[in-house]
């Protein structure tokens, strides 16, 4: 084993990950001890965050570029990139409005470090969960590239390949993308998104994210004699859990903050502050049509597959 590999397998160890998303919930406790977070503090949150996202994006598309005799699995690749991009986006722009003081009050002054802390290892576990999924995406790759089958004839779908179609459709999520914009645009209108705007945005989102997460664990289930691919599955899925925490975490806050502002406890926030609620809503739109993507490349990577690799190696001997 070179150096390379050795390397490769230690950081992508799923103990070596639990340890790191361990040091991130320590870190978040120590730094909001005092139910504050300070400028330094949220700076080495917000850098360690932005190397590892980074760092892991360039990985994933650099793969999705390397050739190979299985295309599907670059387009696997590109596709948790896109989902990476979108994240690191994101956070970029929260960071950024944070440290220059554009970004005040995202929910309430009470709770906000509470919020904080749970998008600062919410995050960390998606990037761990990436990192993780590239060791079964490259074994995937090795072991199974020569075992595709040769391309079938076209047949007619039934109506579950053709809703399964035009939902996953990239032209679909085009109108998707630009239906979530135009709903934040219109709502935004009055400078103010009243408690009714934000449920139907927050279930909207809410249903979206579980419902993929369940075709995931589904698809898992289904493809289970794949042990590489169902790994993967598993790890796309479990990001994706992660991150619907997240939604369900801050529509949940946010719900409960509205109803205190109408009975006149919370202070309105500033337009800023609401302007990046909108970047949020539309940000994990983009992330979920990227899941979306990604959940139609691996029903076409079980769809190629034909034996484990194992039996083959041992036609070898």
């Amino acid at each position: 084993m070179t150096k390379r590999e050795f390397l490769f397998r230690a950081i992508t160890d799923e103990r070596v990950l639990i340890v790191i998303v361990g040091i991130a919930l320590l870190w978040r406790a120590v730094a909001s001890s005092d139910e504050t977070v300070t400028f330094w503090e949220s700076a080495c949150s917000g850098v360690s965050l932005s190397i590892i996202g980074w760092l892991l994006f360039g990985y994933m598309y650099s793969m999705s570029r390397k050739p190979t005799d299985w295309s599907v699995s670059n387009r696997i690749y590109r596709s948790i990139a896109i989902s990476l991009l979108v994240i690191n986006i994101y956070v970029a722009i929260y960071y950024g409005m944070r440290w220059s003081g554009l970004l005040r009050v995202e929910i309430s002054v009470s709770h906000d470090y509470i919020y904080q802390d749970l998008r600062y290892v919410i995050f960390m576990m998606y990037y761990c969960v990436a990192i993780a999924a590239a060791r079964y995406l490259r074994g995937m790759r090795e072991k199974y590239r020569l075992l595709i089958k040769e391309s079938p004839k076209k047949r007619a779908k039934n109506i579950k390949e053709a809703v399964f179609f035009v939902m996953t459709h990239e032209r679909t999520l085009v109108v998707v993308i630009v239906a979530a914009i135009l709903w934040r645009v219109a709502i935004r209108s009055n400078q103010e998104v009243n408690f009714w705007e934000s449920t139907l945005s927050g279930i909207s989102l809410i249903v979206w994210g579980w419902s993929i997460f369940g075709y995931l664990c589904a698809l898992s289930v289904k493809v289970r004699h794949k042990p590489d691919l169902t790994r993967v599955i598993q790890h796309v899925a479990l990001g994706l859990c992660a991150v619907n925490i997240y939604a369900v975490f801050y529509y949940g806050l946010r719900w409960y903050e509205q109803i205190c502002r109408i009975m006149g406890v919370v202070t309105v926030p500033q337009s800023l502050d609401m302007v990046f609620n909108d970047i949020r809503y539309v940000m994990l739109v983009l992330f979920y049509c990227a899941i979306v993507v990604l959940a139609k490349h691996l029903v076409k990577a079980y769809e190629d597959y034909t034996v484990p690799a194992r039996k083959i190696e041992r036609s070898y001997y």
